[in-house]
């Protein structure tokens, strides 16, 4: 049996689990006759470790072997972001109900009970490595999108449906935007970005513009922007994250201020109230308030005008602007 590492330019891979590999002759030639590569392990550390380094196109899988099972060996392919797309068809004699449950739960994608048919396996194999791989590269080119700073995700709505919003796919990037800004699971649409689809997505049937959406986080902003509808009629929205950092870090030196008094001088700065500035930092207006309080002090200043104002003319003579 081939146990070397594929050239993947000459055929497709297929990794097959099984601690008793002899039981599966018949298989691996049926395989290799149709040209394909065949990979071989015969345990679960041995087959996490094969499939990392080879990237196989599908994974033959035995659900009962000894040390670690065929469900184990599944979850963690599906946790591993790298193996994650590879599509798995277990293998088994357990047709009860319950192991076929646990074999889909696992993420397996099909299975087959033994002794295995090796033209079935071939059939099975080649529609789900086509599904897998037509999911895969739509994945890739999504998720290129985060290189060009583009956080992108689809949503379909629905206007006056029970549950009008679900996310379609996020990429990597959209992801931890949202989980930073609204500590959002995977797929869930915060309030306020739910609010501002409602409006806009009127604004656009009314043939508006629609207008894009800030959230602040200290002096970071998350601004949300409505594009086209996808080939699905899904709305696809990018997520781009702007920072007055350096503006920020600029009024700590300069004043000698902590990180939060920078960050309640920047949003006066910006016409914030102390409330808005709660809201924004996380803190209560009174909290705010102590802050300014000791702004004022450090600036040697006694109103609010007069704190952004000296912060304003500081940043002009370190050639710094604010955003927004």
């Amino acid at each position: 049996m081939n146990a070397t590492l594929p050239n993947r330019s000459d055929s497709l891979v297929v990794l097959i689990v099984d601690d008793v590999p002899d039981n599966l002759s018949l298989l691996h030639d049926a395989l290799d006759e149709s040209g394909y590569t065949v990979l071989v392990a015969t345990n679960g550390e041995s087959a996490l470790q094969r499939a990392a380094q080879a990237l196989p196109d599908i994974v033959l899988l035995d659900a009962v072997m000894p040390g670690m099972d065929g469900f184990e060996v599944a979850r963690r392919l599906k946790q591993n972001p790298d193996t994650a797309h590879i599509p798995i068809i277990f293998m088994t004699g357990l047709t009860e109900t319950e192991h076929v449950v646990a074999a889909f739960q696992a993420g397996g994608v099909d299975y087959v009970t033994k002794p295995i048919r090796a033209q079935e396996v071939l059939v099975r194999m080649a529609v789900h490595m086509r599904s897998a791989r037509e999911t895969h590269q739509a994945t890739q080119a999504r998720n290129a999108l985060d290189a060009f700073g583009h956080a992108t995700m689809a949503i379909h709505f629905v206007e006056g449906h029970a549950d009008p919003v679900r996310s379609v796919w996020q990429t990597p990037l959209a992801r931890q935007l949202m989980l930073s800004y609204f500590a959002a699971t995977p797929g869930q649409i915060p309030a306020p970005v739910l609010d501002w689809l409602t409006s806009e997505t009127k604004a656009v049937a009314e043939g508006r513009e629609p207008r894009t959406l800030a959230v602040s986080r200290g002096a970071r902003q998350l601004v949300f922007s409505l594009q086209q509808r996808t080939g699905d009629d899904d709305l696809l929205i990018v997520m781009r994250e702007v920072s007055d950092a350096a503006v920020v870090d600029a009024m700590v030196q300069s004043f000698k201020l902590t990180l939060r008094e920078a960050e309640v001088l920047y949003w006066v700065a910006k016409g914030k109230t102390n409330r808005d500035i709660g809201d924004i930092l996380g803190s209560s207006p009174a909290t705010v308030k102590k802050h300014l309080e000791r702004v004022y002090v450090k600036l040697g200043v006694e109103t609010r005008t007069a704190a952004a104002s000296v912060a304003s003319l500081r940043l002009r003579q370190l050639n710094l602007s604010m955003t927004g």
